[in-house]
């Protein structure tokens, strides 16, 4: 189940959202087919939450940020660099980010 959002306020995400639905249907009606449904949506979240982290895309993502800031940063110190400094800057940002995700690869899974 994919979240269309990530909102780092106290609002609900879809998935946290259509998990509590669930519950309130099962706990108002005992039924079996919303404790089934209930399960599954929790089943699902769980499933998604395991392959985010073993997948690493977080970090990825954190690494692609700052390799992007890095660069920005280095054009808003320097606005006169030339284009062979600007390559350089971009290549010496661009094998750090991919010595930091090989290094994902033999971290610790969890």
């Amino acid at each position: 189940m994919a979240d269309s959002r990530t909102n780092p306020s106290s609002e609900m995400s879809d998935a946290q959202l259509i998990q509590q639905l669930a519950l309130l249907g099962w706990l108002k009606t005992d039924s079996v087919e919303c404790k089934n449904f209930l399960t599954t949506v929790t089943g699902m979240q769980v499933a998604r939450e395991i392959l985010h982290r073993l997948s690493g895309q977080d970090k990825v993502d954190a690494y692609r940020k700052e390799c992007i800031e890095r660069v920005a940063d280095f054009v808003r110190r320097n606005p006169r660099a030339s284009q062979r400094e600007l390559n350089a800057e971009v290549e010496k940002n661009v094998l750090l980010f991919a010595s930091k995700v090989q290094a994902l690869d033999s971290a610790p899974l969890l």
